[in-house]
């Protein structure tokens, strides 16, 4: 069994999400704050905070034009952040999603963005209900692009090709569809049947094809190929795996989020999310 050295990058968050690798930093947010940060980790002793949302914030893209955008998840909004740390809506979905948005992914071939919603609420208690995965247009419009998930979570373009893989946290499976020059999705396939119990959250993938996964129940990170078979198992102990990006100077150190619970209101007085690395041997692709 491979053993991994976890190395501490960032400690005393409440649950970092959305973990990004771009021009050579960590970016980051903070659901249960709002709050979004970015570090360069060879040289920062602290992340630095670029905004604080007024509701939970999640996933994080760059627009062909550069602007940064975050997930404001109850408001069912993407923004844009500005040098100021202010906020602009970029694009609402407040008239289509009844329930959170959750993590996104920008199509950096079209500009296009492609974001999750629950389905459901889940802090309340409902009865779950199938997810939808929408696509916005880089003018901000925004249409329904595939619907019947098991809590439709992070997403990820496999280099080289045209092919999107969804992950179901819930619904245990990576799910594929080929990218239409529109921005449609079609051709829906299930890419890897993962392990029982196994959660997927955030995930990214490598050069290779492979796509790590944070299962957020069983408290590992997988490495999944097509098919379903695993490579690597990163076990974290019993805690929440949350999200995962591959960066560093060569791509190959994965940046892996995890947190003691995902309920708000144990988070609150606990403080233990935390950011480590690992070095892996499959580098991303940036």
């Amino acid at each position: 069994m491979v053993e991994w050295e976890l190395n501490d990058v960032v400690s005393g968050m409440r649950f970092p999400e959305g973990n990004r690798w771009h021009d050579g930093r960590l970016w980051f947010s903070d659901m249960h704050t709002g709050e979004v940060f970015v570090l360069d980790p060879a040289r920062d002793s602290e992340p630095t905070r670029l905004t604080t949302l007024d509701c939970q914030a999640s996933g994080l893209g760059w627009l062909p034009d550069g602007r940064l955008i975050v997930t404001a998840m109850d408001e069912r909004t993407l923004r844009t952040i500005l040098p100021d740390g202010t906020t602009e809506v970029f694009a609402d979905l407040s008239g289509i999603s009844d329930s959170l948005l959750n993590d996104l992914m920008v199509d950096e071939q079209s500009g296009r963005v492609y974001v999750g919603a629950f389905g459901y609420d889940i802090y309340g208690g409902e009865d779950p209900k199938p997810g939808p995965l929408y696509v916005v247009e880089t003018d901000g419009s925004a249409r329904l692009a595939a619907d019947g998930f098991v809590f439709p979570n992070s997403a990820n373009v496999l280099p080289g090709t045209r092919t999107l893989v969804l992950g179901e946290t819930w619904g245990h499976v990576l799910t594929a569809f080929d990218i239409l020059d529109d921005g449609d999705l079609g051709n829906r396939r299930t890419w890897a049947a993962l392990p029982e119990g196994t959660t997927p959250d955030g995930s990214c993938v490598d050069l290779e094809g492979g796509i790590w996964i944070s299962s957020i129940d069983t408290g590992e990170f997988l490495r999944v190929l097509e098919g379903g078979e695993i490579t690597d198992r990163i076990d974290v102990g019993g805690r929440c795996a949350i999200d995962c990006v591959l960066g560093g100077e060569d791509g190959r150190t994965l940046f892996i989020s995890t947190a003691d619970s995902y309920t708000p209101s144990v988070t609150a007085d606990s403080h233990d999310g935390r950011i480590e690395a690992v070095r892996v041997t499959v580098p991303g692709p940036h």
